[in-house]
Order: structure tokens, then sequence, then C-alpha cells
């Protein structure tokens, strides 16, 4: 399927901001289920953007706005191809994967490691591996486990628009069982790493509008997020090891949740993968806009 995104952010200051340094990670990069096609990213006031590679292999971008402005509008618009992996079964109990992850003098560690500790929007907590807990009996395989504990978040939690925001805690979403995308993927990638699993957050898009016949996915009117859970088992499969679980609309797949999701970075959480953020000097109070468009192409 290829995909056309727009993402489109406007913020409008009062008084105006005098400079400015952005970071945005709105390029999405190669996948095993997606092939970029073009990107282009237009910024108003006009700025030299550079690009880099960060710590989780996501494209970033980062620019200086050196003179007073009263807003800045990004849009970033791609174009990407996706497509399905070979699909795979993994039969690795739970433990053993837990334990694939724990530190043995003498031997070299994965470098997925660093997924496994608690984040500051996803903390390893009693609260969240009491609620996985019940979807990882002993001995079972570690897919259908993340599976069924995704499918419960589904059940469990009521998607609830600006019930909640990026500073609300994932255990507070947990009590309250309601949020929206970026809290489910938080409460899932906590519920994982408190079972000692490694878990990373993924940022993205669905298709704004489905084909006719299918219903209309939560998250799909924004940028969407997600989580996904690393099978050691599959690390030589083109998943790459990825099972992707998407607990806001009860979707999982191997390296992607399906061909109308666009994955666009990686992270520890959110705050490794905001699409974009900044410092400012001067300005006051200010005003934010974001539209994302997700369409398929012919």
């Amino acid at each position: 399927m290829r995909l056309a995104i727009t993402h489109d952010t406007c913020y409008r200051y009062s008084p105006a901001v005098q400079t400015a340094q952005h970071v945005a990670h709105l390029q999405p990069s190669n996948t095993p289920g997606q092939t970029v096609l073009c990107h282009v990213m237009h910024i108003e006031p006009h700025a030299q953007v550079q690009h880099n590679i960060d710590a989780f292999f996501n494209h970033r971008a980062y620019w200086a706005l050196t003179r007073p402005h009263d807003g800045l509008m990004v849009r970033a618009y791609s174009e990407i191809e996706t497509t399905c992996v070979p699909p795979a079964t993994a039969s690795q109990s739970w433990e053993s994967v837990r334990d694939h992850f724990r530190y043995r003098g003498g031997r070299a560690g994965d470098v997925h490691s660093r997924f496994v500790f608690g984040s500051h929007h996803a903390p390893v907590h009693e609260a969240f591996l009491a609620y996985a807990q019940k979807s990882f009996g002993p001995g079972r395989p570690l897919m259908p486990a993340a599976q069924e504990l995704t499918a419960r978040m589904y059940s469990d939690f009521l998607y609830e628009s600006a019930s909640t925001d990026i500073n609300t805690p994932a255990l507070q979403a947990l009590q309250a069982r309601r949020g929206v995308c970026q809290d489910f993927a938080h409460i899932l990638l906590a519920c994982l790493r408190s079972m000692g699993l490694a878990a990373r957050y993924v940022s993205g898009y669905l298709l704004t509008e489905p084909p006719p016949g299918q219903a209309r996915l939560l998250g799909s009117d924004a940028s969407h997020a997600w989580a996904s859970v690393y099978l050691p088992e599959l690390a030589g499969h083109p998943c790459q090891g990825w099972l992707d679980l998407d607990p806001t609309n009860n979707r999982t797949g191997l390296a992607s949740p399906g061909q109308d999701y666009a994955q666009l970075a990686v992270g520890r959480d959110f705050a490794d993968v905001s699409p974009l953020r900044g410092v400012l000097q001067g300005g006051g109070a200010h005003t934010l806009e974001v539209a994302v468009t997700v369409t398929p192409l012919a």
C-alpha cells in the first residue's frame, strides 16, 4: 500500500519569540515493513535545516531561528510504501526471554537491553506488573502472552480524547482505565518492562480514512503511537525480532500492526521521539494547531 502523509504543525506566539532552536522527528525511516519513497519538510520562517541519525537510528532534523518571529509553521510531507513481512511463530517462553536480558559476567549483553529498563513515561512499577501477570502464566510463549495483554487493554480501557496530556503519568492512566493512544502505549511498555522484557515506543500514523467497508481506527486523526516487544527467537526474521502491539485498536503484527500503519520513529518513550520540540528565548502565551492526513496513493 502506498501512503501520502502530511503533518502540519503551527505555533503562534504573543509576544514574539526572539530566538529559538528546534528538533524534529518527522521523517520516516525504511523498516522491514515500509519503504520511504520521498520526504520534504517546509519551515516558516525559513531556516537552514541540518540532519543526523539519533541513537535509535531515527532521522532527526534540527535548526535555529535567530530573528524575532511571532509564529512557526512546519509541514512534513512523506510518501511511503508499506508491505507485509512473512508470518512466523515464536515459541520461546517469556521467562527465557526475561532471562536472556539478565546480566551475566563475562557474557556480551544484547543491544536491546536498553529497552528493558523503566523510563520517564513508562516506569517499572508493581501496579503494571500486577496487571500484566494475568497474561503471563508459567512457561507461556511470549508472543501469545503479549498479544493477549494487548487485547485485554483494548477491552479494559476507554479511549477518550483530551482526557489526558503528555504530563499525565502512565500509572494515573492505568488507574483511571482511560486515555489516548500515547497513554496506552506507555502503559503497555511499563507492563512489559515490569515483567523484565524489552519493549520500545513507536510513533507513527494511521490511514485517515479506511477503505470502504472497514471501520475507522481510533487515533487516525493525529499522529499515533503503539509499542513493540522484542522476541530474540525471531532476530534473524525480516521483522528483526520486533512484534508490534497496538492496544488502542487491538492490532498486532511482526514489524508493523498492518499495512495501514506508517512508522515514524522508535525510542524508550515519547520523550525520545517527540515530533517537534524546542527551546525559546522570549515570547509568552502561544497556541498550537496540529493536522495530520494520511491518504492512499493510486
